[in-house]
């Protein structure tokens, strides 16, 4: 993710120019080059197609996206989240860049295969249509992640020359919508892709995941009616279910079950990342570089339904994790919780102060939160933590929970809605008591709102959608200003109320609601304006 689209184009020329007695159209004779690879190879499209797939998402960038929200903390500044989380970030943040070239380099790939996919020979026409489909797709994904972090941003279709990256502008926001939104709709309405695929093409883009990527980009929006609209056709003609282990979904022997929409795709050996040395405890091997925070803790509500702060709330803060939503003890690892083993032997963890090798405050190697990861634990992993466990994009519930924040916003969220959303994810989750999984009668628009928002932050943590959630909702200046806070010690010094500091964070909203274009680019490209107050 470290190449911009400038050295892209740069390298290619650097190939071609280094034979300097051969005219430029002379293929070199020991490597493929473009002037022969479209033309020469069968195979070159669906190469190249499967090379755009690599810049669809990774476990790293899913779950370091958790540290710039109150769900997590990253102890590791250095080419990471922490600065974006605590607002020290700059012009020339290193992850911001590593964002941004890493998503219009998966923009260039999409692009020189839609441009060069008609030399292709014999090209089957259906595959040819479904290749562009996905290409598309894949091109109006990577600039859904641009613009909801940048605003405006340059938008091209086609592969620039290093003149035109020098001096391509921003395009505005709306313009940007437009045609994202424009090359969906004609994938989708003209049949472009497959309803699912066979077990050779397990992870390809689908109509449903075309749908669903629309679906988000009026999520971030705000525009429900559409939002509305789409997750409903989903639901009634998608076929997906919610997978009946809410813990099991995230276990690579469930991998593409009945609710994954979209992941992507890890393959033990061949294509593996190391994600958990960076959020397990020591005594399983990791350094917990990335720990949950006591306020996703706090969030998750107790069996009845009701929240920890809820008057008549059965909250003990002296046992704390007792009879909260089963979702907690699934996603966020806390002392006398248990990762299994692959041989079935149950470790359990004692995070307390002091305490064994992963009790907060031992060793460096130990959380900073006092709380470790759980979710995306692959206990099939290889030697030093390497796994092949797909993270997921979109999933079922998070269509429901699209479906429900809608319908909520517009004043629609009734009985009916809820026991075809949050009724059924609840029950999966394990509430039985009719106090969590009912409607709640007589409850405010508002109300309801906070319930599925919050819903959505418990159903989803740790997935890679809060940052998004806490921008478009435009709560970020709430829930980013001030101390974040680990587990509780009880101590005077360096607590608040007991509760850990961990970091002292601040949201300029003036300011941190878009992301600076990296000065880099800039120096490079005159005419790309920065954005307010950077």
């Amino acid at each position: 993710m470290k190449t911009t689209i400038k050295n892209l184009i740069l390298s290619a020329v650097l190939v071609v120019g280094g034979a300097s007695c051969v005219d430029l159209d002379t293929a070199p004779y020991d490597r493929e080059t473009d002037l022969t690879y479209w033309e020469e190879d069968p195979e070159a499209a669906v190469k190249a197609l499967n090379n755009c797939y690599t810049y669809l998402g990774n476990m790293d960038e899913q779950l370091y996206s958790e540290a710039m929200t109150d769900n997590a903390y990253t102890k590791q500044p250095n080419d990471f989240t922490q600065n974006i989380g605590n607002g020290s970030y700059s012009t020339a943040d290193s992850y911001v860049k590593q964002v941004w070239d890493g998503r219009y380099t998966g923009i260039r790939m999409c692009n020189q295969l839609l441009e060069n996919i008609d030399r292709v020979p014999d090209l089957d026409p259906e595959l040819k249509k479904r290749y562009i489909g996905e290409a598309k797709v894949l091109r109006a994904y990577n600039y859904y992640e641009l613009y909801t972090k940048f605003g405006d941003i340059p938008y091209t279709t086609k592969v620039l020359s290093i003149k035109e990256s020098m001096s391509i502008a921003r395009t505005d926001r709306a313009t940007v919508i437009a045609n994202m939104l424009a090359d969906l709709d004609e994938v989708i309405n003209g049949n472009y892709l497959p309803t699912s695929y066979d077990a050779d093409n397990k992870g390809r883009i689908t109509r449903w995941a075309a749908m669903a990527i629309k679906a988000k980009i009026y999520l971030f929006e705000g525009n429900w009616t559409q939002v509305k609209n789409i997750t409903s056709t989903i639901m009634t003609e998608g076929g997906f279910t919610l997978f009946g282990s809410y813990a099991g979904l995230f276990e690579i022997a469930n991998e593409y079950n009945s609710e994954v929409i979209l992941d992507a795709q890890y393959r033990p050996t061949s294509r593996e990342h190391q994600m958990m040395y960076a959020f397990l405890p020591p005594s399983l091997g990791g350094y917990s570089q990335l720990s949950p925070l006591q306020e996703l803790v706090d969030s998750y509500i107790m069996l009845d339904g009701k929240t920890i702060k809820e008057t008549g709330t059965s909250f003990d803060e002296s046992n704390p994790y007792a009879n909260r939503d089963p979702r907690l003890k699934a996603t966020v690892m806390y002392t006398g919780n248990s990762y299994t083993l692959a041989d079935g032997t149950e470790v359990v963890i004692n995070c307390e102060k002091g305490e064994g090798k992963d009790g907060y405050g031992v060793g460096s190697d130990c959380s900073a939160t006092g709380y470790y990861i759980k979710k995306y634990w692959d206990n099939t992993y290889r030697a030093t933590l390497y796994s092949g466990l797909n993270p997921i994009l979109i999933r079922y519930a998070d269509i429901l929970l699209m479906n429900a924040e809608a319908l909520a916003e517009l004043g629609e969220l009734d009985k009916t809605a809820w026991d075809a959303t949050i009724k059924p994810i609840r029950a999966r989750a394990g509430f039985t008591l009719a106090s969590a999984v009912e409607f709640p009668e007589g409850a405010s628009k508002d109300k309801l709102i906070e319930i599925v928002r919050n819903e959505r932050r418990s159903e989803l943590a740790l997935e890679g959608h809060r940052h998004k959630d806490i921008i478009r909702w435009r709560i970020a200046d709430d829930v980013l200003n001030g101390w974040c806070h680990g587990l509780k010690t009880n101590e005077v010094v360096g607590t608040d109320n007991g509760y850990v500091r961990v970091e002292n964070r601040a949201f300029n909203a003036n300011k941190h609601y878009l992301w600076p274009i990296p000065q880099a680019e800039r120096d490079l490209n005159g005419n790309l304006v920065q954005n307010p107050n950077w």
